[in-house]
């Protein structure tokens, strides 16, 4: 290859699933003329920095994961070197589409009370393995952000905790599952996300912190990787003047971060890959096509994700990278693409998921988080309430018919959601949080909420919360209530198990 296809494979542009047939010739065209690399997966433009509960809201969209099968083969086909597919899939495949496995979000994991390294390798085991039998070669995952700020507007949900130490072993833990299945991972957003009070996709965050205090922190799960073997490290859109001589800069453009603190004193001899090219924490200061990518590329990116200009990103790396960095950089990619059996590609039929082994997986790991947080729950006095007509069950912010309402009247033999309040002296909330991001109160309204405060005030009320954990302060004081139940996510056998573990004897 001459300098500019090598400049090439290390362009990972994004690949919408749901998009235009025009849009699809356009990317088949962009793999065929100038051999990129490989290809980050998106559900759709609309969709590409959102995550998948506001999603399912805006979007009319069938057959997602069959289009993803068909447009693997379709832009496998067109390159002339076999690509490196990537997604963003923190959570699975469920990420980005419709109808395939989820797995519980890592401030879920973070919560499991034993054996939890052992049981997130096992996550990224069979999330590692559900993508590469859907043609998918490397994850972009697993954060390894230490979440501090619980108002985080990007990382929250996305993080394994505030604990330094959790996160480093746990993030370890799922690089190392997704490894074990056969496909690449990350970790990222280096050099640490979790204390940020700016959306990145929206705007250039700034950690005002000492060096001492990001190592103790922030840089911790990284350099805890690097000393454990991990190959790849992706560089978020942030901030750090600390570490870049005082300069306000995006650590993803900054030499002085990647080169020398990251490749250079935390001695990371792997593949580092930007954060998405076109998030407005780093786009917006780039309106020259091609300069973001250069900028990028000399402060020591292997990857290029999500680049809108691809072609003037080529042409200005060719005309001011020297050959020695380009063969570097491309020698690496080479080398991913053999350790990951990208050259092996044959095309391949839409795959079938286990749905039952991964319903028992789901419980198993259940049995792990599902904590009573406050209080204790006599079950026999709910039995005994229940009888004499004094219990009730009331179910806030609920799309639909809930299983933990099903098992609960089941367990129970009454509908405990008709009896009236005025009759009663204990009930049973359960909260279904519409949105594990902490924007508008996680999407709880006010009105709902001074309900929930009231009832917790007035009668002797068990809560059992099922989302994001960091949605509780809204709910009311934790003393107003006889015990709290925080079952992290809505999962049907989350659900069932809560009433199982906590209502039946």
């Amino acid at each position: 290859m001459n300098k500019s296809q090598k400049i090439a494979q290390i362009f990972f542009p994004a690949a919408f699933i749901h998009d235009s047939e025009e849009n699809y010739q356009a990317l088949e065209n962009l793999i065929r003329e100038d051999n990129i690399g490989g290809l980050t997966f998106f559900h759709s433009r609309i969709s590409a920095a959102a995550n998948f509960e506001k999603r399912a809201e805006v979007l009319d969209v069938s057959g997602t994961f069959e289009k993803l099968i068909h447009l693997i083969n379709r832009y496998q086909k067109a390159a002339k070197s076999p690509l490196i597919i990537s997604i963003d899939g923190e959570y699975g495949l469920a990420m980005r589409v419709e109808k395939t496995p989820q797995y519980p979000f890592a401030i879920t994991l973070g919560a499991l009370n034993e054996n939890a390294e052992e049981l997130v390798e096992e996550v990224g085991y069979r999330m590692g393995l559900d993508m590469k039998r859907s043609g998918i070669h490397l994850n972009l995952a697993p954060c390894a952000d230490v979440n501090t700020n619980p108002d985080n507007p990007v990382i929250g949900y996305r993080s394994f905790g505030s604990d330094t130490q959790k996160v480093a072993k746990l993030s370890l833990a799922a690089y190392q599952g997704m490894k074990k299945a056969g496909i690449g991972a990350c970790l990222k957003h280096f050099p640490g996300h979790g204390d940020t009070h700016v959306d990145s996709h929206l705007g250039l965050p700034v950690l005002y912190k000492t060096k001492a205090q990001l190592q103790a922190e922030e840089l911790f799960p990284f350099q805890h990787g690097i000393d454990n073997g991990v190959e790849m490290i992706m560089v978020g859109h942030l901030a750090v003047p600390a570490l870049t001589g005082g300069k306000e800069i995006a650590a993803s453009i900054s030499r002085e971060l990647i080169t020398d603190l990251l490749k250079g004193e935390m001695g990371f001899k792997g593949l580092v890959i930007s954060d998405a090219l076109n998030m407005k924490a780093v786009a917006k200061n780039f309106p020259e096509p091609g300069q973001l990518e250069w900028e990028a590329f000399h402060a020591g990116n292997d990857i290029l994700c999500f680049s809108d200009h691809v072609k003037e990103g080529i042409e200005l790396i060719s005309e001011k990278a020297t050959e020695e960095e380009v063969n570097l950089a491309y020698e690496k990619i080479q080398n991913l693409k053999q350790k990951l059996r990208v050259f092996d590609f044959k095309p391949f039929d839409v795959p079938a998921f286990d749905w039952k082994s991964h319903s028992a997986f789901q419980s198993k790991l259940a049995e792990k988080y599902i904590s009573t947080l406050r209080g204790k729950i006599d079950t026999t006095e709910i039995k005994t309430f229940s009888n004499s007509g004094k219990l009730a069950h009331r179910i806030f912010f609920a799309r639909e018919a809930t299983v933990f309402e099903k098992k609960l009247n089941e367990s129970l033999e009454q509908d405990l959601t008709s009896i009236p309040l005025d009759q009663t002296e204990k009930v049973l909330i359960s909260v279904f949080v519409p949105s594990h991001k902490p924007l508008n109160q996680f999407g709880m309204e006010e009105s709902t909420l001074a309900e929930i405060h009231q009832l917790a005030k007035t009668k002797k009320c068990i809560l059992f919360h099922f989302g994001n954990p960091l949605a509780l302060k809204y709910l009311g004081k934790p003393e107003d209530f006889e015990a709290v139940v925080c079952c992290y996510q809505g999962f049907e056998e989350v659900q069932e198990l809560a009433v199982k573990l906590n209502i039946k004897e």
